[in-house]
């Protein structure tokens, strides 16, 4: 493998609703401390990415699998938004021999993995991305969930694709660090905080207290009142499970985003360079 000439840093990023940052008001307005943080980190990054590996919330598959296509298309997949936020585009490229290189990992690692040809870039990939990366000239592959939601397997999954960290991948998970559609603004004022105070004193622990924990995070206050279902929480264990032995860096926080959520996203490690 080759080297790059510091280790990245990985993230857990809270992606927001739909397109929201081709929405009249929205980056300006209620999105303005996430679209702060996102327009944030290639700095907090540091070093220079040479591409980027995502897991998104909004995919899941029978196998991890790894977008191939040297250059996705897109997938729409938010409803009752305005008409031309179906017509929006992100070109940014894909890179199949990253892809390649993914599934080789997750293999040796006794986990399922194959590739996908033919899909496109979805929300949780093209919305932050359009923010942090707004040139769309950063190569961004896209990996699903496996679909069994087991937090175990994902934290292996980051375990397993760590090395990338050392050549010069940016690995991000991108969901909400509270996602209860049911349940959004004023009304989710107290149960967002109560989880998000547990999600971050949790993520201060020791290594090993964090990631047993993190296993157990069924247990913590209001969890499934915060995530009836967890999609949009375990690209956090993929980030965590990437950089296990290292410390957690709040990138956002807000208490009323939306009108009342609290809501954070995640840095795991310090800046390359």
């Amino acid at each position: 493998m080759a080297t790059h000439a510091a280790r990245l840093p990985t993230f857990f990023i809270s992606h927001g609703g739909g397109p929201w940052p081709w929405m009249a008001g929205m980056v300006e307005g209620p999105y303005a401390a996430l679209a702060h943080s996102l327009r944030r980190l290639a700095a907090d990054t540091g070093g220079q990415p040479r591409a980027i590996l995502m897991l998104s919330a909004h995919w899941e598959a029978p196998a991890f699998t790894v977008q191939s296509h040297p250059q996705p298309g897109m997938i729409y997949d938010y409803y009752g938004f305005p008409e031309h936020t179906y017509r929006i585009h992100y070109s940014a490229p894909g890179n199949p021999e990253l892809a390649a290189q993914v599934v080789q990992l997750l293999r040796a690692a006794d986990l399922p993995a194959t590739v996908d040809p033919q899909r496109g870039y979805d929300h949780g990939m093209y919305t932050p991305m359009a923010v942090a990366y707004p040139a769309a000239d950063m190569p961004v592959v896209q990996l699903s969930l496996l679909q069994n939601l087991d937090p175990a397997t994902h934290l292996q999954l980051g375990r397993a694709l760590a090395p990338l960290r050392d050549e010069g991948v940016l690995l991000i998970g991108s969901g909400l660090s509270y996602h209860n559609l049911r349940a959004f603004g004023p009304a989710a004022a107290d149960v967002s905080k109560r989880f998000d105070t547990w999600l971050q004193d949790t993520l201060r622990l020791s290594p090993a207290e964090r990631t047993q924990a993190l296993l157990n995070w069924e247990n913590a206050p209001a969890a499934r009142q915060a995530h009836p279902r967890e999609e949009h929480l375990l690209p956090l264990f993929f980030a965590v499970g990437a950089a296990e032995e290292e410390p957690m860096h709040v990138v956002y926080h807000e208490d009323d985003f939306m009108g009342g959520v609290a809501a954070s996203s995640f840095r795991f490690g310090s800046p390359a360079g």
